[in-house]
């Protein structure tokens, strides 16, 4: 998704210099209600307040166990299945994905228990190895996991998460108006799990991108800063 940004700003403002660094979406949240941030690519919050948002995509979630669990057999995991398993539920970091795991069994009458919370990707690799356990999560974590680790459709209802492009309803940036505007085109664009190097120095397993956009003589603009999310393996990778 990156890439696709960098091109679109590249060809208004050219000239830009693009800096990346990572965070979670509810602190992304309150530095965009702060005015520190022009724009973030993040999960929906429950009180968005002075913000506003467009979706970028709908993301699903899956069952996530090991390899050779008992469900590996099946082609889609339906919730019953994993009443009696040992099941991890994403703490409170990542609310977003905690909300929609909780609110998916809810509708489908099933009274979760979870074993353990677990924090990040990193964290749920190590316990669903040691203890066998399951976990519902967004399928981008699908490529980070180990061989053996493996995934399965949600059979029937499909729990998803939108992943959104935000900004505060007072901001004016042109840059920002251009990246509103061109939504769409960041839809279609490839996913990518490492950026290219020409884009700007990084540590290669960010996933949560912060683009810091320093105006170079562009209609004497003062510097911006701009948040956008990429999927890509972060230390720890956020359960987002």
């Amino acid at each position: 998704m990156l890439p696709e940004v960098k091109r679109i700003l590249d060809g208004e403002f050219p000239g830009i210099d693009i800096r990346l660094s990572s965070d979670y979406s509810p602190v992304l949240a309150k530095a965009l209600m702060r005015r520190r941030l022009d724009a973030a690519f993040m999960r929906p919050e429950e009180n968005m307040g002075d913000l506003a948002s467009k979706r970028v995509r709908t993301d699903p979630l899956i069952f996530v166990f090991p390899s050779d669990h008992r469900l590996a057999s099946q082609k889609t995991v339906a919730p019953e299945a994993v009443v009696n398993e040992t099941f991890y539920l994403p703490s409170k970091s990542a609310p977003a994905v905690r909300r929609a795991v909780l609110e998916y069994f809810s509708r489908a009458g099933i009274d979760l228990k979870p074993d353990h919370e677990v924090h990040n990707v990193v964290h749920a690799i190590s316990m669903i190895t040691s203890t066998r356990g399951v976990m519902l999560l967004p399928a981008y974590t699908k490529r980070y996991l180990p061989k053996t680790i493996t995934t399965r459709p949600v059979q029937g209802e499909v729990p998803t998460l939108d992943l959104i492009l935000a900004y505060h309803k007072a901001n004016n940036s042109p840059m920002l108006k251009l990246l509103l505007s061109k939504v769409g085109k960041l839809v279609g664009a490839p996913r990518r799990r490492l950026l290219e190097p020409h884009i700007g120095s990084f540590q290669a397993n960010q996933r949560w991108v912060l683009l810091q956009v320093l105006s170079k003589n562009i209609r004497d603009e003062p510097s911006r800063m701009i948040v956008l999310r990429q999927d890509m393996r972060a230390k720890p990778i956020p359960l987002c």
